[in-house]
C-alpha cells in the first residue's frame, strides 16, 4: 500500500454500515439510545433510493392512501414532517439537507459520507471492524465496533462476513408459498432510472440521441404512459393471483417515471453487472421519453426533460439468511408474532424478470392482501455472525416475502427496531441473538415508546406514571381515557384518541391526576395526524396534489403544559409552533406533582384538538 495513504481509526459501540433510510433510522435510534453509533455511507447524500440521487417517494405499508391508518411513523414520519415544514415545494435538495441535518447533528452519532466499505475483519463468529476508503479525502478509515447492522441494501457487510444468502426464486416446495414457482430460479427484480419533466407552456422539441433505444406502442402497450388518443383505457396491471381478485390501477402520469423502465441484467449476478445496467438505463429512459414526446399524441408537446437521474435505484439482490425467513404465507395472513418489532402491508409486488426487456408481458403481478403483517425480529438476526444485525431489502425473507417487505416506509420502521435493539446490546453487554431471547418485551416496549407501531402490541411500560392516572377532560370526556389504552391510532372501529370540542370556544385540556405524589421528569404526548394521508416527498405532480401544504392541519401546533402540587403551580412549559406528531418535554430539574394538565390553544388549522397518547415518566 502506497506511504502516501493517509490512515485513521475509530471505535465505537455501534456500526451502521448504509446510509438509506434504513440504515439512517438505525443510527438515528442507536444513538438517541445512548450508544456511541457510526453511519458509513458510500455516497456524498443520505436516503439511498429516497435521496436527490434516485429520487423514489416513500412506499410502505399505506399503499398509497388505499390502506387506512398504517403510514409508518417513528423516526421516518418525524423526518418527513420535518421535510414538510421546510420543504413545501418537494425540492430534493432540501430534503438531503433534512437527512443530513438530522444526523451530522444528533448526539452520540457520527457521520462518515463518501466512505465506501471494502474490506471486513472477523475473530470467531464476530466482526471486530470494517476498512473503508473516504474518497474525498483520500483517507482509509479503520473502523471498530462491538455491534454492527448491515444496511447495504445488498447485503454487502453480511456477505463479506460470510452469513448465508440467496437470491432469485425458492421453489415452491421450501415454504408452499402459493405464487412461487414449482423450480427454482434466479430471476430478480430489476433496476430503476427516473426521470422528470415540466410543463414549460410552449412547444419544446426532443431530439433522441443516437445511442436512445426506440420503442413502439405495442411495445409498451402494457407498460403504462399517458397517450390522448386512448385516454379514456387507464393501463392496467392486471393482480393475476390476488385473493379478492381486484386490480391494480395508477393513472399515467407525464411529469414523472417510470417505475417499469426496469433492467435486471443478463448474468447471474446483478450487482455485477450495475454498471452495464445503468447505461442500458439510460438508453431506455431516453427511448421512451422519445417515445412519449415523437411517437403518437401523448399530449407532451409542451413538456422537456428536467432532469435525469444516473443512479439506478435497487429492488432486489442478495437476501441474508437469519433465525426466521419471512415468507408470502406470513405475508398473505396477516400473520401477528410474538416477538414482532416492524409491520409491512404493501402487496406481493413481483416484477418480470427482465423489466422492460419482457415486451408483451405485464410488468408487475400484485398479489393484494387486506390489513398488515408483521415482521419477527429474528428475521434481523443472521445466521453465523453474532454480533451483526441484517436489515433493510436484505433481511431474512424468501422472494415473495421480500417483494413486500422491500420498500423503504417498511424497511425504515425495521431499522429503527434494529438500530434500538442494538443500543439493548450495548446497555447489557449482550449479543442481538440474546436480546431475541431475554429482552424482546423491552425492545417492543421501547419502540413503541418512540412512537413506532407493532400491531398487537399494546403500551404496558411499567415506568409509565400515566398508567396509573385518572384522566378528565375538558370536553370529549367520554374519550378522555383513550389517551391512556396503549395504541397510538386507530385499529379498525377503535379511535384510540381523544377529541376535545372546537378551539373556537376557547383552550381545550385534558388533565391526568394521581392519589399520590409523583417524581417527573419528562412528559411524551403523541398528537393526533391522518395516517391516511403521505406527508412524503415526491416528485409527481398527481402525488403531490393529494397531501396538504405544510405540516398536516390537524396537528396541535400550541399547548401548555402545568404541573401542580394540589392547587400550587410548581412549573409550566409552554410549546409553539409544533410540527411533529412525538412531542418529548423534559423538566430538567424534575418535579414532584399530583396533576398534569395539558391545554390546547391551537392546531395547524383544524377546528378541534386530538391526542393519541400522554406518557409521564
Amino acid at each position: 500500500m502506497s506511504i502516501r495513504s493517509k490512515h485513521r481509526h475509530a471505535r465505537f459501540d455501534v456500526v451502521v454500515v448504509g446510509g438509506g433510510m434504513n440504515g439512517l433510522c438505525a443510527a438515528i435510534a442507536s444513538a438517541r439510545h445512548g450508544a456511541k453509533t457510526a453511519l458509513v455511507q458510500d455516497r456524498p447524500v443520505l436516503g439511498g433510493n429516497a435521496s436527490s440521487e434516485i429520487r423514489m417517494h416513500v412506499c410502505g405499508a399505506g399503499v398509497d392512501m388505499t390502506k387506512p391508518n398504517l403510514e409508518e411513523t417513528g423516526i421516518l414520519y418525524e423526518l418527513m414532517l420535518e421535510n414538510k415544514r421546510v420543504n413545501d415545494s418537494y425540492n430534493y435538495s432540501i430534503w438531503s439537507t433534512v437527512l443530513w441535518s438530522a444526523a451530522s447533528q444528533q448526539k452520540n452519532l457520527t457521520l462518515f459520507l463518501n466512505c465506501a466499505m471494502y474490506d471486513v475483519s472477523l475473530q470467531g463468529r464476530e466482526i471486530v471492524s470494517i476498512d473503508c476508503y473516504q474518497s474525498t479525502t483520500e483517507c482509509h478509515w479503520h473502523i471498530e465496533g462491538s455491534i454492527f447492522d448491515d444496511a447495504t441494501g445488498n447485503g454487502t457487510l453480511g456477505y463479506m462476513a460470510g452469513v448465508p444468502y440467496r437470491t432469485g426464486s425458492e421453489a415452491k416446495r421450501v415454504y408452499g408459498e402459493p405464487h412461487a414457482p414449482e423450480k427454482a430460479d434466479n430471476n430478480r427484480m430489476g433496476n430503476t432510472l427516473l426521470f422528470k419533466a415540466v410543463d414549460t407552456g410552449h412547444p419544446v422539441k426532443f431530439t433522441a440521441p443516437s445511442w436512445a433505444w426506440h420503442f413502439t406502442e405495442e411495445d409498451l402497450q402494457y407498460r403504462n404512459h399517458p397517450n390522448l388518443a386512448q385516454e379514456q383505457e387507464a393501463l392496467t396491471l392486471l393482480d393475476t393471483g390476488s385473493a379478492d381478485g381486484k386490480q391494480y390501477t395508477e393513472a399515467p402520469c407525464l411529469d414523472y417515471g417510470y417505475w417499469w423502465i426496469e433492467l435486471s441484467g443478463k448474468g447471474r449476478d446483478i450487482i455485477d453487472e450495475y454498471e452495464s445496467i445503468r447505461d442500458d438505463l439510460l438508453k431506455a429512459v431516453y427511448g421512451v421519453w422519445d417515445h412519449i414526446k415523437n411517437v403518437g399524441d401523448h399530449g407532451a408537446a409542451n413538456y422537456e426533460l428536467a432532469w435525469v437521474g444516473m443512479l439506478p435505484g435497487v429492488r432486489e439482490s442478495r437476501r441474508l439468511m437469519g433465525e426466521y425467513v419471512l415468507n408470502e404465507n406470513d405475508v398473505l395472513g396477516g400473520r401477528r408474532f410474538p416477538d414482532a418489532v416492524a409491520y409491512g402491508g404493501w402487496p406481493v409486488d413481483v416484477h418480470c424478470a427482465h423489466g422492460l426487456l419482457d415486451r408483451g408481458k405485464v410488468p408487475s403481478l400484485v398479489h393484494s392482501f387486506p390489513g398488515c403483517y408483521t415482521i419477527p425480529y429474528r428475521c434481523y438476526v443472521p445466521k453465523k455472525i453474532d454480533n451483526l444485525f441484517i436489515s433493510g431489502r436484505s433481511l431474512s425473507a424468501s422472494k415473495l416475502g421480500m417483494a413486500s417487505s422491500r420498500v423503504m416506509g417498511t424497511c425504515s420502521v425495521g431499522g429503527q427496531a434494529v438500530g434500538t435493539a442494538a443500543s439493548l446490546c450495548i446497555k447489557y453487554g449482550i449479543s442481538p441473538r440474546e436480546v431475541g431471547r431475554w429482552r424482546i418485551d423491552e425492545l417492543q416496549q421501547e419502540l413503541l415508546k418512540d412512537d413506532c407501531y407493532i400491531p398487537g402490541v399494546k403500551n404496558h411500560d411499567p415506568e409509565d406514571l400515566a398508567l396509573k392516572a385518572k384522566v378528565t377532560a375538558s370536553s370529549g370526556e367520554q374519550d378522555a381515557a383513550l389517551v391512556l389504552d396503549g395504541v397510538s391510532r386507530p385499529e379498525g372501529e377503535n379511535r384510540n384518541y381523544w377529541e376535545s370540542d372546537p378551539l373556537s370556544g376557547g383552550s381545550q385540556s385534558l388533565t391526568l391526576s394521581w392519589d399520590r405524589k409523583v417524581a417527573v421528569r419528562q412528559v411524551r404526548l403523541t398528537w393526533y395526524t391522518d395516517l391516511s394521508r403521505p406527508v412524503k416527498i415526491t416528485m409527481s405532480s398527481r402525488r403531490q396534489k393529494l397531501e396538504q401544504v405544510g405540516v398536516p392541519h390537524e396537528l396541535v401546533k400550541d399547548y401548555d403544559l402545568s404541573f401542580f402540587d394540589g392547587e400550587k403551580l410548581v412549573v409550566r412549559k409552554t410549546v409553539r409552533d409544533n410540527s411533529q406528531r412525538l412531542n418529548v418535554v423534559d423538566l430538567e430539574k424534575g418535579a414532584r406533582i399530583s396533576r398534569l394538565e395539558v391545554k390546547v390553544l391551537s392546531t395547524n388549522g383544524a377546528p378541534v384538538a386530538r391526542v393519541f397518547e400522554i406518557r409521564v415518566y
